[in-house]
């Protein structure tokens, strides 16, 4: 079975999101606990659905709604990081939330070139 780094990158990044949602929770953040786990876990789920797509449009449709949301993920993020009384996220977190975002850009792109 071939890898798939887009599935992976993302499934790593949604439990990833899971833990800091449950961090945030803690500490009795709820409502951005909440947006951050629908966004942050949204885009490993369009990613995957992305993969049965009915065409090449359908396809970058579903990556373009990935993007919006890791991009909605890395605001709730900087807010977090920027508040003083919120718990900062961990920088594996971070770090993987930006690699998803250049891969999704990326195979948008290439996609985009490809027809």
């Amino acid at each position: 079975m071939r890898k798939n780094e887009l599935l992976e990158v993302t499934f790593k990044l949604a439990l990833l999101i899971i833990a800091y949602s449950e961090e945030l929770e803690k500490a009795g953040k709820y409502v951005i606990a909440r947006q951050i786990m629908r966004s942050g876990t949204s885009i490993g789920a369009n990613s995957r659905e992305s993969q049965g797509a009915e065409s090449r449009a359908d396809f970058i449709h579903k990556l373009k709604i990935a993007y919006k949301e890791a991009q909605e993920t890395e605001y709730w993020l900087l807010l977090c990081q920027e508040s003083q009384t919120y718990p900062n996220p961990d920088e594996d977190l971070v770090s993987h939330l930006k690699s998803s975002l250049k891969l999704i850009g990326k195979i948008i792109s290439t996609s985009k070139k490809s027809k």
